[in-house]
């Protein structure tokens, strides 16, 4: 299988560059003065990949364990160095789940997708060393929290 994106350059001089291809289309701009700010840098869309990816890993399995939370979100946060190419030197991905979801439940999808199915964090995990941790808070207002894994050059190391 191969996937195709085509990139256009929309405006030279504002920096803004329209991907699109598979099923969807992503708008990537400089912050000013470069450009107007309008759409994602390219730094952050590939944090919003790996939330996007880890994401879909971790409903499915949880629908499959009839664990249904009543809100999901990620914060995927990405440190970068200093020096050019500014690559990521550490990414923390927090799942914060609303509802009754049963823990060891959420644990497990997590490490799944962070180890065994989410290929971009695969990818990344090969040049950056990333932590997967939850926020499960209950529906009576409780909260657990937990890392479940960290992945990188080194391998991965489930808690």
């Amino acid at each position: 299988m191969s996937r195709r994106i085509n990139a256009t350059f929309v405006d030279p001089l504002r920096m803004r560059v329209e991907a699109s291809g598979g099923r969807g289309e992503l708008v990537m701009d400089a912050a000013p003065p470069d450009g107007d700010g309008e759409g994602m840098s390219p730094r952050d869309a590939v944090l919003g990949a790996l939330a996007g990816c880890t994401a879909m890993d971790v409903a499915s399995i949880l629908r499959k364990k009839r664990q249904v939370p009543v809100a999901y979100e990620l914060d995927v946060s990405g440190e970068e160095a200093d020096e050019h190419p500014q690559l990521f030197t550490r990414i923390t991905v927090e799942h914060v789940v609303r509802g009754d979801v049963d823990a060891e439940a959420l644990r497990r999808a997590i490490e799944l997708s962070a180890t065994k199915y989410c290929p971009v964090s695969a990818l990344l995990s090969r040049g950056v060393e990333i932590e997967h941790r939850y926020r499960l808070v209950r529906s009576d207002g409780t909260e657990q929290t937990a890392r479940v894994a960290v992945t990188g050059l080194d391998g991965s190391r489930v808690e």
